[in-house]
């Protein structure tokens, strides 16, 4: 009786163990079919994959900060408008920031053809 006993249950054990094998298999087959669908899905849905999200931030980053550098050239040149000129450069090409930074600043070394402080 004992070896009948362990024929059956050897028997039984293989049976799970290539149940278990099965399963997996099929596991596998249900995730990559899952992440196909769920690709094809975001793909008509046009979602933006995470590379190009990043670069156009950083686009962006690099747009703000030359705007507020913008920004600044405007006041500069607003704020010597008010003043009546004082501190404009002689010549049409003095236009880079440093020729625009108040005279005296400590930014880039200020206007190097108006009298300093």
């Amino acid at each position: 009786m004992t070896q009948t006993s362990n024929r059956i249950l050897d028997e039984f054990a293989k049976l799970m163990t290539d149940a278990a094998g099965v399963a997996q298999g099929m596991r596998r087959e249900v995730e990559t079919a899952f992440r196909s669908q769920a690709e094809r899905i975001l793909s008509q849905l046009e979602v933006v994959q995470r590379e190009e999200f990043e670069a156009v931030r950083a686009m962006a980053a690099r747009a703000r900060e030359q705007n507020e550098a913008l920004a600044r050239r405007i006041a500069v040149l607003e704020g010597r408008l008010a003043t009546g000129g004082e501190g404009w450069a002689k010549s049409p090409e003095a236009t880079t920031p440093s020729d625009l930074d108040p005279p005296g600043s400590f930014g880039t070394g200020g206007d190097a053809r108006s009298p300093g402080p």
